[in-house]
């Protein structure tokens, strides 16, 4: 059972997590064990708050970016009505770019979810691809396109950087998309391998980064949508109080993780996440190892 102190640390742990690219899966493993909670992270009770932590930074995403869900609506319309997508029409490609992004993904974790599902309990495990996580990233720094570093020092407003976004080829947004589906391991951070993938597609980071929040919103909520049912069981009754305390945390820690992170990547990079994961998993693969 997780305890109201827990739900707070766990929530805002997962708000920020979530959205930087380290893995909030690896650290909802990790930590509970570095700090000695104790929790069975196999337990359904564990699994569920992370749903109801993984809606609310869902939501926020949605809110966050809510003029260009209504944009992107606008334009899908007009494509379905006119059967066809207008060149000048970037709202209509962001759309299908992000529909795309999202239904393989999808398709994929509902696949691969029970497989994997069983390295939630091996922080060990999680650490290990954590470090994975962070030479992902630097090999993406390393490897992208010439266009994308220098967009980097070019700021742009956000319809600009949905109009930059909307002429990736639809094979780039495929494999964008099909990447965040490793996130089902915990320590491969979702947000991290589809910025790794817009950087090698020749986005600039700030672009990439926007692209990959705008494909986690639709990925994120629908997950948890559909498990949200099992919150609403009888055997969940005494942790829904935790579980809200727990998903308004993640819900602040996500708004504020979002503001921070686009304005962040304007004229920053991959490569300080990078060096903390490849860091900060090795250091808690040796402290798995010796917690036993």
């Amino acid at each position: 059972m997780i305890n109201m102190i827990q739900a707070i640390v766990m929530g805002l742990l997962q708000g920020i997590t979530e959205l930087f690219p380290i893995s909030s899966l690896g650290h909802s493993v990790i930590l509970p064990k570095l700090f000695g909670w104790g929790l069975d992270q196999k337990a359904p009770e564990f699994l569920n708050f992370l749903i109801a932590t993984h809606l609310a930074t869902a939501i926020v995403l949605f809110f966050f970016f809510l003029r260009d869900w209504i944009e992107i609506a606008k334009g899908l319309g007009r494509s379905i009505r006119d059967r066809k997508i207008a060149p000048s029409d970037t709202y209509a490609k962001l759309g299908w770019l992000l529909v795309v992004g999202t239904v393989p993904a999808g398709i994929i974790g509902l696949v691969l979810e029970k497989p994997i599902r069983n390295l939630f309990g091996s922080p060990l495990i999680a650490a290990a691809f954590l470090v994975v996580n962070g030479l992902v990233l630097f090999g993406a720094e390393r490897l992208r396109t010439r266009d994308s570093r220098r967009a980097a020092e070019q700021p742009a407003t956000a319809t600009a950087s949905d109009a930059e976004i909307a002429t990736l080829p639809w094979k780039r947004a495929l494999a964008i998309g099909t990447a965040q589906a490793a996130a089902l391991i915990p320590g491969i951070s979702r947000s991290g391998w589809s910025m790794a993938g817009g950087l090698l597609s020749g986005l600039n980071n700030e672009n990439a980064a926007r692209f990959s929040f705008l494909l986690a919103t639709p990925i994120i909520g629908a997950a948890a949508v559909l498990k949200l049912p099992d919150l609403f069981t009888p055997a969940m009754a005494d942790e829904r109080g935790v579980f809200l305390v727990g998903a308004l945390c993640a819900g602040v820690a996500a708004w504020f993780a979002t503001k921070f992170l686009l304005r962040f990547f304007e004229t920053r990079t991959l490569t300080p996440f990078a060096i903390y994961s490849v860091v900060g998993g090795a250091i808690y693969f040796i402290l798995m190892l010796v917690m036993g």
